[in-house]
């Protein structure tokens, strides 16, 4: 089960897409040349850099939902439509959980998120980790006819669909295809819900980026009101060259050496965390180069040393 491949380890490792480092100084001149508006990553290497993080053995790779850019938001994440985008990184991957942080579900149709999930964990091999959430940008409501007000109404109605709750409402003989165990869900944030509402009805938390002393307490929210559940953050961060190099601290994330990273890890480990995802928009250095170094010095520290896979094995492994 991927709930369970997520948590096995003391503290396990994944990437958020794009994996692009376009909010990096280097980046922004690159974006700038290109004619980009700024939060529009370059994708020009994104199979190359998920085929990377696949062998390298992080555990999850994670996909913003974002239907709409809008240039006062200033982030596209990574641009492709999220269900579309599973599928092709489950061909280009043979071992990375694939998870959505979040899909935005009043503004998506319940049941066709439901067989747009249940299609790619079928044919991923049950990799999918189904991120949701209530959705936090009121412009983009309008757009989609639905009432921003709404939302954390709208949300809990898409989960009773989500989770079967609902299929009462389907005629003798009829069903939603392809048939899939029941959907690992997980929540962002709050959703508009209560703690014990999430706590209850998720089977894991995608809580927001914050210092190893925030998670400390949100672990025990948590811990309260979901038990032993997955609990998933993010940290933005810029690896820097010197292993040594001192550790600072900016909106989301850190800027530190490799020393510095595994002394955020642990401590994030000590406060409960069972899985990060690494954001790398703010890296300065070639994110080839920095997904190596983590993947050979920090991973084995913490999911112990993962085969290394050899690069396209996926070709040999069509689905006809």
């Amino acid at each position: 089960m991927s709930l369970t491949r997520l948590t096995q380890g003391p503290l396990t490792l994944g990437v958020e897409l794009p994996l692009d480092n376009d909010w990096s100084p280097s980046g922004e001149r690159a974006r700038r040349d290109d004619a980009r508006p700024f939060g529009v990553p370059d994708m020009d290497a994104h199979a190359e850099r998920i085929a990377q993080v696949d062998r390298l053995g992080f555990r999850a790779a994670w996909l913003r939902d974002v239907p709409l850019y809008d240039p006062a938001f200033g982030d596209a994440g990574q641009v492709f439509e999220l269900f579309t985008y599973l599928g092709y990184l489950a061909r280009h991957t043979d071992h990375l959980l694939l998870g959505t942080a979040a899909a935005v579900l009043p503004l998506r149709q319940p049941w066709l998120v439901r067989k747009a999930a249940a299609t790619v964990q079928a044919l991923s091999g049950n990799r999918l980790l189904l991120g949701v959430a209530s959705g936090d940008r009121p412009v983009e409501y309008p757009l989609f006819g639905e009432d921003f007000a709404q939302r954390g109404a709208q949300f809990r109605e898409a989960v009773e669909i989500l989770k079967g709750q609902t299929d009462a409402q389907l005629s003798s003989g009829q069903a939603l295809l392809p048939h899939a165990p029941q959907l690992p869900l997980l929540a962002a944030g709050l959703a508009q819900q209560s703690p014990h509402w999430v706590g209850r009805e998720m089977d894991g938390w995608l809580a927001y980026p914050g210092t190893p002393q925030d998670h400390i307490k949100r672990v025990g929210l948590w811990r309260q009101v979901a038990g032993d559940k997955p609990y998933v953050s993010f940290i933005h961060l810029d690896l820097l060259e010197r292993p040594d190099a001192p550790t600072t601290r900016h909106r989301f994330g850190v800027s530190a050496g490799r020393e510095g990273l595994i002394r955020e890890l642990e401590a994030m480990q000590a406060a409960g965390v069972n899985h990060i995802g690494l954001h790398f928009r703010r890296n300065q250095r070639p994110l080839d180069e920095t997904l190596e170094e983590i993947g050979r010095e920090v991973l084995p520290r913490f999911q112990g040393q993962a085969p290394v896979i050899e690069p396209h094995a996926k070709e040999t492994a069509d689905v006809d």
